[in-house]
């Protein structure tokens, strides 16, 4: 997620506007390092040989530029691999119970190659006015209308969330038809084509699907980076769950997506949230 600079006011005006504005600001970015951080699949590279070792970290961060998570084994409620049409749904144990822990494979088949990540629920309990701006900034339109409908602004917000996550790499030369497998993750986004099969820049299409079903009016961003710099633009999903933008065959993709459904009678949380994302790249 993108965090703005602050916004400081003319030196001419009074202190107490000035520490007014900068509490705002402290608190905007508060909310954004609490519920903004996205969270991917980033293998080592996008492109290998056969053979060679496929070291995958998990990261959580901001605009695209994440450090290593803290879960390990025990947070994983599924880690599989999609090839051709063959699935492996045990790579978690692959994982250990040490934090941060990666995932290292070795494909010794050529192909494109999916893994897929769905985490295990958390827990947050947030002070309302900061609940509010994150669901405000995160286009979690219906859940902000709900609250102000019930009268529930002044009231903390308390959510269970989970990731569901996937990478896409290509093994070798061969093209194959993992990239389009639906899967079990709460919140799937499935490109139209292979990334790796497309021949010059132009458009490009994914679909995105929340318990198998399309999402439709859901906001998702699109995040690529190259040479270090990271454009970030939002989209919102057509009645086909799906979204159109601008792709360069060149440096790393992201697209991400986050689905909030209201929970009833939970006598911990009022919300549950899911937390989903794709990523390929060209190198």
């Amino acid at each position: 997620m993108k965090v703005p600079p602050p916004s400081f006011p003319h030196p001419m005006k009074s202190r107490q506007a000035m520490k007014k504005k900068i509490i705002f600001w402290l608190l905007t970015f508060f909310v954004m390092n609490v519920f903004g951080h996205e969270f991917w699949i980033q293998p080592n590279k996008f492109m290998y040989k056969r053979g060679e070792t496929i070291n995958i970290k998990f990261l959580v961060g901001q605009n695209f530029k994440g450090e290593n998570w803290n879960g390990s084994k025990e947070k994983v409620k599924s880690l599989n691999l999609f090839f051709d049409d063959v699935s492996d749904k045990n790579l978690d144990d692959n994982l250990s119970m040490i934090k941060g822990d990666s995932l290292q494979i070795a494909m010794l088949d050529e192909g494109t190659t999916m893994v897929t990540l769905n985490t295990k629920n958390s827990f947050i309990d947030l002070e309302a006015t900061k609940f509010n701006d994150y669901l405000q900034e995160d286009g979690l339109t219906e859940a902000l209308e709900y609250r102000q409908k019930n009268g529930d602004t002044l009231k903390n917000g308390t959510e269970y969330y989970q990731r569901s996550v996937k990478t896409i790499f290509q093994v070798g030369k061969k093209m194959s038809t993992a990239y389009k497998q639906k899967t079990d993750l709460p919140v799937d986004i499935i490109p139209s084509d292979n990334p790796y099969n497309v021949a010059k820049d132009g458009n490009f299409k994914v679909k995105v699907f929340f318990q198998g079903e399309k999402l439709k009016n859901a906001m998702v961003r699109v995040w690529h980076k190259l040479d270090d710099k990271v454009t970030e633009k939002d989209y919102t999903t057509d009645d086909d769950g799906e979204i159109k933008f601008f792709l360069a065959t060149g440096g790393e993709w992201m697209v991400s997506c986050v689905k909030m459904v209201k929970l009833e009678n939970d006598p911990k949380a009022d919300w549950q949230s899911y937390w989903g994302s794709l990523t390929w790249g060209y190198y």
